[in-house]
């Protein structure tokens, strides 16, 4: 598989150099050559598959022959470790809990897999990687745990201050080893435009620099895996399926768009967003308006020119209407459902999940007859500020968090580009 520029098609290269540099150098995001299909006969009989059998058969047509099938096996075993439940909230609605890996936060699938695969690509090879990236709130958490101790690799995340919870900086900030943080004064939007300018910096041209975000085709495509596991769990039901993705960067649902593009039959996508809907109003006006960056509840998701959303025009075009739906929630219908999920429904969600049953449910109201699915990314425990005191709880805090909450901070801050070209060039 070879992968073009999104902002020049005769820019092609290979998954390798796709994975390695991240993004092409005219700032275009990679998106493969060809679209993949899958056979019938497999969805028709998926539940027959286990979930590395599934995960392996969505993901190696976009490898090809690069990496070995034994090695990429060991890979996505090693991926999914842990478990992804999916739990019935309520008649026909059913939460898909992607928060059970070490960090918590379903971003722990695609920055284990990109450790992964970077580490088959630069074994024996005398360089060393310099993973930049930028976080909202969890990619950072998971890019670190995915990370840490890798040989060859150094992680240099860039967070807005005091804008993430306390336990996704302990997360990024306490780890030590190959891993560096650096606290910047501004936004998550300021924090993703240093990483980009980074990338087209002259001067560090001859660093071998990447990105984990969701913008890097080996983050951003193993997120396919969930939507495979919740239609094979979902199947016998009968029903259409509408999946609700709680949605920021929008890389997670344009990796389950990408999954029906390939074969997978999930009948509708919604992209819930916060106050930050610049994909809602594109959605009913078709112009792109980003504007600036408003903080809230669900602070992962407070990005006003989501990176992916390029991706998800190049998959479906003209034809996106009939694919997704984007709807918009403000904090106090956040808070509002955090309560009546606990309270009626007996469900402990975290403010994106909550935001992702607002789209679904708004969705269902006017659309009968499907099966819905929002994700839950992320563990509720990420969140007690909001949480504990709208619902007058103490979170039980799970083992791996109170391991990580022990540890000692430890960031660098910087307040512009020149701040972290100085560190890069150390």
């Amino acid at each position: 598989m070879r992968y073009y520029s999104l902002n020049n098609h005769d820019i092609k290269v290979s998954f390798k150099e796709a994975a390695i540099t991240g993004i092409a150098r005219d700032k275009g995001l990679y998106f493969p050559e060809s679209i993949p299909q899958l056979e019938k006969e497999f969805i028709a009989k998926i539940e027959n598959y286990s979930n590395t059998e599934i995960a392996l058969k969505a993901i190696m047509p976009f490898v090809g022959d690069e990496i070995p099938q034994h090695e990429l096996k060991r890979i996505v075993e090693e991926t999914l470790s842990f478990d992804f439940p999916l739990v019935e909230v309520e008649k026909d609605v059913y939460s898909l809990e992607l928060f059970h890996g070490p960090t918590m936060a379903f971003k722990d699938v695609g920055a284990r897999f990109m450790s992964r695969v970077l580490n088959y690509f630069t074994k024996g090879e005398n360089r060393k990687i310099t993973i930049l990236v930028a976080t909202s709130g969890d990619t950072g958490g998971a890019v670190a745990s995915g990370f840490l101790g890798v040989e060859g690799i150094d992680v240099v995340i860039l967070y807005p201050s005091g804008k993430v919870s306390p336990v996704q900086e302990m997360q990024l900030t306490a780890l030590g080893q190959n891993i560096t943080a650096l606290e910047v004064s501004g936004t998550f939007d300021d924090c993703q435009d240093m990483v980009k300018r980074a990338f087209l910096d002259e001067e560090l041209k001859d660093m071998s620099l990447t990105s984990a975000n969701s913008i890097n085709i080996a983050r951003w495509l193993p997120q396919m895996f969930y939507y495979f596991f919740a239609y094979k769990e979902l199947k016998t039901k009968g029903n259409p399926i509408v999946i609700s993705v709680p949605s920021g960067n929008f890389g997670n649902i344009c990796a389950g768009m990408m999954a029906k593009k390939i074969g997978l039959p999930i009948a509708h996508f919604i992209a819930s967003t916060n106050a930050n809907d610049t994909v809602p109003r594109f959605m009913q006006t078709q112009q792109y308006t980003p504007q600036k960056t408003i903080e809230t509840l669900s602070n992962a998701m407070d990005v006003s020119n989501p990176s992916n959303f390029v991706r998800i025009l190049e998959l479906f075009g003209d034809s996106l209407k009939d694919e997704l739906t984007s709807y918009s929630f403000t904090d106090a219908q956040t808070l509002e459902t955090l309560k009546k999920l606990y309270t009626d429904n007996n469900y402990l969600a975290d403010p994106h999940g909550a935001i992702g049953y607002l789209g679904l449910k708004k969705f269902m109201q006017d659309n009968p007859g499907y099966t819905g699915v929002f994700l839950e990314t992320a563990h509720p425990v990420k969140f007690p500020d909001s949480i504990e005191k709208t619902l007058g709880i103490t979170i039980p805090v799970p083992e791996q968090i109170k391991s990580v909450m022990k540890g000692e901070k430890k960031t660098i801050r910087i307040s512009d580009y020149n701040g972290l070209k100085e560190i890069l060039k150390k």
